[in-house]
């Protein structure tokens, strides 16, 4: 057997490297090379788990049974939504978020509304603390299986032995196998230990949940490889110290990358939100300058937000602060200098914060016009009416684009109770559902139209 040998392997693209150096030579990431070793026993191990793959067979792909692969009811809902249905047989889904987010809750709650025997891999807890958990949860039943165990060839023997038909492993940094010449948590169990669950899924056919760790930036730790073999990224987010949690899906082979689950923290666990526009408008105060609600679209659900923006003079000496949360900064910046030039808004001295209320991050540019009138709001000091939405994008001569889908978002406003909304001039009609539809074409005709001058 071949020695070990020290390497840099590089935590963005796992590629390795005879010694150190500031930048990796594959992926072009700075800063990103971490000490390992590898060699002999990596490749056998990893041998090894090839050699336990049966060889394909070419067919044609009509005679393909697409049946098969139909995907199965989480018996959440929420989360049903945004993987599309639910898990997809022989699927691996990577889970991630901060520390205390709520994921081992979200897992044993879906792993005891699960139809069938499911199997929870415990790497980082033992089995007497998730028991107490599952207990606050009511997530006790006969077909729950629990396994503290950190060794893959372990849990492949467990899974010999059980046949479970859902697996769940928490975490994927956290499990180790001993054929492989290096700690836990390294590049090079991180990648080979994936590769072997995501070989026992396929052969199986039953879907697998890993549970990643997330870095200080948000980002999943370890090599990015590690969200290339998986077939499906989830991300959980929100605020520990808060109640609501979203997830969202980065990478997903079976189905839409744009849906938006909504959680609420309660004392018997994760709740789906049906109603998540109501309540993230439930704490706002009408008739605030600077608070404007968007009628967004999150794949097919809409959503109403509200945008909140605040303006504070600066003296010269002192460079302009710019703060978005929730939203790009780059656009944010981007509709600052639009305001500045099409629309004669002065605010090169002003510290401008803009925020989307509960967590929400706005990436489609149909709330550019309803952020561009919550920051002329807050910089004259004049609320825009209470009832009024807003939803349109904005380019950079100042003109308010068309936006897909406003049929739907202005329903989603009208069961709400607004009565008024500011559409690009596309929008056609006078009424829509008890909607009155006030049409810009530019931005200084949209500020006019929501009494904040122009």
């Amino acid at each position: 057997m071949a020695r070990l040998r020290t390497v840099y392997l590089c935590s963005e693209c796992g590629s390795s490297h005879p010694k150190w150096t500031g930048k990796c030579d594959s992926c072009g990431s700075w800063n990103s090379l971490v000490e390992d070793v590898e060699g002999g026993p990596e490749a056998a191990s990893l041998a090894a788990g090839m050699a336990l793959v049966p060889p394909g067979t070419a067919s044609p792909i009509t005679a393909i049974d697409a049946a098969s692969s139909s995907a199965l009811s989480t018996g959440i809902g929420e989360l049903d939504r945004v993987l599309d249905g639910g898990f997809v047989p022989g699927s691996v889904t990577l889970l991630g978020g901060e520390p205390g987010i709520g994921k081992s809750t979200l897992l044993l709650q879906l792993l005891a509304s699960w139809r069938g025997k499911s199997l929870y891999v415990s790497a980082e807890e033992s089995a007497q603390q998730v028991r107490l958990r599952a207990e606050r949860l009511g997530a006790l039943k006969d077909d729950l299986w629990l396994l503290s165990e950190a060794s893959v060839p372990n849990i492949v023997s467990a899974l010999d032995s059980i046949k479970p038909s859902l697996v769940v492993i928490d975490s994927i940094q956290a499990v180790a196998d001993p054929g492989l010449g290096s700690t836990p948590g390294s590049v090079v169990q991180v990648r080979g230990c994936a590769y072997r669950l995501v070989q026992e899924a396929k052969q199986r056919n039953i879907p697998v949940v890993l549970v990643g760790h997330v870095t200080k930036e948000g980002g999943l730790a370890g090599p990015r490889v590690l969200e290339h073999v998986v077939d499906t990224v989830l991300s959980f987010e929100g605020d520990r110290h808060h109640a609501l949690r979203i997830m969202r899906a980065a990478k997903h082979r079976f189905g839409s990358t744009s849906e938006l689950g909504v959680f609420e923290m309660t004392e018997r666990g994760l709740m789906g939100v049906p109603d998540a526009s109501q309540m993230f408008l439930a704490d706002r105060r009408p008739g605030t300058p600077g608070s404007v609600v968007v009628p967004t679209l999150e794949g097919h659900r809409p959503l109403l937000v509200e945008v909140q923006a605040l303006t504070n003079p600066t003296s010269g000496n002192v460079p302009s602060r710019r703060s978005a949360q929730g939203l790009d900064p780059g656009r944010l910046a981007m509709l600052l200098a639009v305001l500045e030039r099409r629309a004669r808004v002065s605010l090169s001295q002003h510290e401008v914060f803009a925020s989307v209320v509960g967590g929400v991050k706005l990436g489609e540019p149909g709330s550019d016009l309803g952020l561009c009138l919550a920051i002329v709001s807050a910089a004259t000091n004049t609320p825009a009416p209470a009832d009024l939405v807003v939803c349109g994008e904005v380019g950079l001569g100042g003109e308010v684009r068309s936006v897909g889908n406003l049929d739907r978002r202005l329903s989603e406003a009208a069961r709400l109770g607004f009565t008024k909304a500011i559409v690009p001039a596309s929008g056609s009609g006078k009424k829509h559902d008890g909607i009155t539809l006030l049409s810009a074409s530019s931005l200084p005709e949209a500020l006019s139209l929501a009494h904040l001058g122009g």
